[in-house]
C-alpha cells in the first residue's frame, strides 16, 4: 500500500513508519517536527540521541534498501498543502499520529492548553475535510487513547471497544441504541481525543470515510526490531515529568539511581502496551479496515493493566531502588479499577508482549548507556491540573553511580 504516516517522526510514528516500510509498503512521513521544538521549549532532550529526520531516513535506506519519503507540513495550519499532498500521493491508507500527545504538557499552562486544542482538533478536522473533498477511498487509522473513557467511570465493569448498547424508555416503547461509550476526559489532551471521536462518527456517516480509532494504553519500551538495526535509528525515550511514560520513567530512574517517583498513592490502574505491539496493532488495523458507510471501528489497543504502585514495587524489588511518594499534580481519583476488553486485536492475531516476558532489562540498559544525558531537574512531574496544587522539589541534584541494570539482569 501507499501509506502516509502523519506525525511519523515521533515516539510511536517513527517505529511505525519503519515497521510498515519493512513489510514492503510505500511509506511517506508527514511531520512538522513540532515535538523536536517542544524539546527546546522544555529544555530537555530525549534520553536517547535523536538524529535529524533526513539522516534517519538515509540510514534506513542503507540498512534496509527501502525508501521512506518525508514531507514537512503542518496539518493544523496548511490545509491547502494537505489537499495537494493527498491529490499528489493518492494514498491507500493514512496513519494519524500528528497530535500533541502528553496529558501533563496539555495542562502545563494556558498556552499549552490552547496549543493542544488548536493543533489536535484542527489537524484532525483538516484531515477529514481534505479526505472528503479529495474523494479518496483511503483507510484512516488514528491513534487515540484509553483516556477517552476516563478512569473509574465504569468501576469494575469491562470497558467495551468503543461502543455501548443502551436502552431508552420513550412514549412509544423501549428503544435500543448503540452509542459511543460516554467520554470522561481527564485532561485537555484527552479532551481533544474525545472531540476526535465525534468528528470521526460524523465523517464516517456523512462522507463514508473508512476510519479506525485505536484507544491505546500507556506505551512502554523504546526499541523495535527495525530501530535496533542501527544506533542512528534509535527511537525516542522521554523521561521528563511531562512526556515520560510511567514504566519507562521508573526503569530510567532505577538505572540512574534516582528514587522511583510515585505521584500520589499509586492506586491508579492504567492500561499498558509495548511499543513493539503498538506497531503491530497499526499493521493489523490497516489490514482490516471498515467498509465505506460503516461507523468507525474502535479497538482497545492494550495488552495488560497494572496499578502504578505495583509497577513501582516490581521495579524496586528488581533493582533495589527506593520508592518516593510525592504530591500528585493531577486531579484524579486516589485509586481506580480498570478492566478493558481487547478481543478484536487478539482475534486478529496479536501476540501480546507483557511485563512477565517483556524487555525491562533492555530499557534499563538503554537508560544506563545514556545516563549522562539525564537532567535530574526534569524528572519530577510539576505540570499541575489546577493552579496552586502542591508539587515536589527535586529529590537529587546529581546522579549517583547506578547499578540497576546489573541487578535487573541478575534477577
Amino acid at each position: 500500500m501507499r501509506i502516509l504516516v502523519l506525525g511519523g517522526d515521533g515516539f510511536c510514528g517513527w517505529p511505525t513508519a519503519l515497521h510498515l516500510s519493512d513489510l514492503g509498503h510505500d511509506v511517506t512521513i508527514v511531520d512538522n517536527l513540532s515535538r523536536r521544538a517542544i524539546d527546546l521549549e522544555l529544555e530537555v532532550e530525549s534520553l536517547t540521541p535523536i538524529r535529524p529526520v533526513s539522516e534517519r531516513i538515509r540510514v534506513w535506506r542503507e540498512v534496509s534498501g527501502r525508501e521512506i519519503g518525508f514531507v514537512r507540513l503542518d496539518l493544523a495550519g496548511e490545509y491547502d498543502r494537505l489537499v495537494a499532498l493527498l491529490n499528489e500521493h493518492r494514498p491507500d491508507a493514512i496513519v494519524h499520529f500528528a497530535e500533541q500527545r502528553a496529558a501533563p504538557y496539555s495542562m502545563r499552562s494556558e498556552t499549552a492548553k490552547r496549543y493542544t486544542v488548536d493543533n489536535n482538533v484542527r489537524a484532525t478536522h483538516n484531515l477529514l475535510a481534505a479526505l472528503a473533498a479529495s474523494g479518496l477511498d483511503a483507510a484512516l487509522v488514528h491513534l487515540g487513547t484509553m483516556g477517552v473513557y476516563g478512569y473509574g467511570w465504569s468501576g469494575s465493569a469491562p470497558i467495551p471497544e468503543g461502543y455501548l448498547t443502551v436502552k431508552l424508555d420513550t412514549p412509544d416503547g423501549e428503544l435500543e441504541r448503540e452509542i459511543l461509550h460516554p467520554a470522561n476526559p481527564g485532561s485537555v489532551y484527552h479532551l481533544t481525543k474525545t472531540l476526535d471521536q465525534l468528528m470521526f462518527a460524523f465523517y464516517a456517516s456523512n462522507d463514508r470515510l473508512r476510519i479506525t480509532d485505536l484507544h491505546q494504553g500507556i506505551v512502554w519500551g523504546t526499541q523495535t526490531p527495525q530501530t535496533e538495526r542501527d544506533e542512528r535509528l534509535i527511537n525516542r525515550f522521554d523521561y521528563d515529568g511531562d512526556y515520560g511514560t510511567v514504566l519507562n520513567r521508573f526503569l530510567m530512574q532505577a538505572a540512574v539511581g534516582h528514587p522511583l517517583t510515585v505521584h500520589g498513592t499509586g492506586g491508579q490502574t492504567r492500561a499498558f502496551i509495548h511499543i513493539r505491539d503498538t506497531v503491530r496493532c497499526i499493521q493489523i488495523a490497516l489490514e482490516n479496515p471498515p467498509e465505506p458507510g460503516s461507523k468507525p471501528t474502535v479497538f482497545n489497543q492494550i495488552t495488560e493493566t497494572h496499578r502504578v504502585a505495583d509497577l513501582a514495587k516490581l521495579v524496586s524489588d528488581l533493582t533495589g531502588i527506593e520508592i518516593a511518594y510525592l504530591p500528585n499534580p493531577r486531579k484524579e481519583a486516589v485509586e481506580n479499577d480498570l478492566v478493558v476488553r481487547n478481543d478484536r486485536f487478539l482475534a486478529l492475531g496479536l501476540n501480546p508482549t507483557t511485563l512477565s516476558d517483556g524487555l525491562l532489562s533492555e530499557i534499563t540498559g538503554i537508560a544506563e548507556r545514556y545516563r549522562d544525558r539525564v537532567d535530574p531537574g526534569k524528572i519530577i512531574a510539576r505540570s499541575v491540573w489546577r493552579a496552586g496544587m502542591e508539587t515536589s522539589p527535586d529529590l537529587i541534584a546529581a546522579l549517583p553511580e547506578a547499578k540497576a541494570a546489573a541487578a535487573l539482569a541478575a534477577s
